[in-house]
């Protein structure tokens, strides 16, 4: 087969650096939860996860899942690997697969953020070891008070918990993307389940310059949040990433 090249629309940069690779192996959760992968590329983690246990692998490129079925025809055959060609986002619906599974990927980045939101509400998946851009990962594992600590990481923490495990370089890359990337690992103890909760924190960081109150008064009721803020002993100036998600979870039950 021809060299296969890289293409922009679906963001593919190729994951080489052997060393990374087997981090990543090292940092999986032992559990006993089957394996998914989305975006497996050429399969170069694809080729350490079906030694670890059974993988379920999504690949949007035809072009790389002509390859994929080549390269591992045999594990394909003895049903170690089962390989779906297609957009995963449009054949998921609450769950991905029928059973509880672990998600690790090296996601495509114009996507990462998606894929792991999706993830986080499917019952069925338990942990994710995912290839991100740093500053998403960063967004993802963040705490109250940092400057990253948004909407992604409450909704993380309130279904977990979540780190960096892995640095990774753009040389580890085939092509080398601009950013640099890392490796987030969460891991949960329940899943996402309250929509309106998550509305009510896209309003919260509208302007995170701007303070939790500024903000909420343009949907919520100004004097009611004022009142919920004040049983907190919370300043009114209090800004949206000094509160806590359980500040968040608490507010929130205070004005709807």
């Amino acid at each position: 087969m021809d060299k296969i090249v890289a293409k922009k629309k679906f963001g593919q940069n190729f994951l080489k650096d052997e060393h990374v690779l087997r981090q990543i192996i090292e940092a999986m959760p032992n559990t006993s939860n089957s394996l998914v992968e989305i975006g497996p590329g050429l399969g170069d983690l694809t080729k350490y996860l079906v030694d670890v246990r059974g993988l379920t692998a999504f690949e949007v490129d035809t072009d790389l899942c002509k390859h994929l079925n080549e390269r591992f025809k045999t594990l394909i055959k003895e049903d170690k690997l089962q390989l779906h060609c297609g957009d995963v986002l449009k054949s998921w619906d609450d769950n991905l697969v029928d059973e509880d599974y672990d998600l690790v990927a090296n996601l495509p980045y114009y996507i990462a953020t998606n894929i792991i939101l999706r993830a986080l509400a499917d019952e069925k998946c338990k942990n994710l070891l995912v290839m991100v851009q740093l500053e998403v990962a960063k967004k993802f594992a963040a705490n109250a008070g940092e400057k990253n600590f948004g909407a992604l990481g409450i909704i993380t923490q309130s279904v977990g918990t979540a780190s960096i495990v892995i640095d990774v370089p753009p040389t580890a890359f085939d092509p080398a993307p601009k950013v640099d990337s890392a490796v987030l690992l969460i891991q949960k103890s329940k899943s996402r389940s309250d929509r309106e909760f998550e509305q009510m924190l896209s309003y919260a960081f509208t302007q995170p310059r701007k303070t939790l109150l500024k903000n909420l008064s343009s949907h919520f009721d100004k004097a009611l949040i004022t009142k919920a803020l004040e049983e907190m002993e919370l300043p009114l100036t209090y800004r949206p990433h000094q509160l806590t998600t359980e500040g968040f979870h608490q507010l929130y039950k205070k004005i709807t």
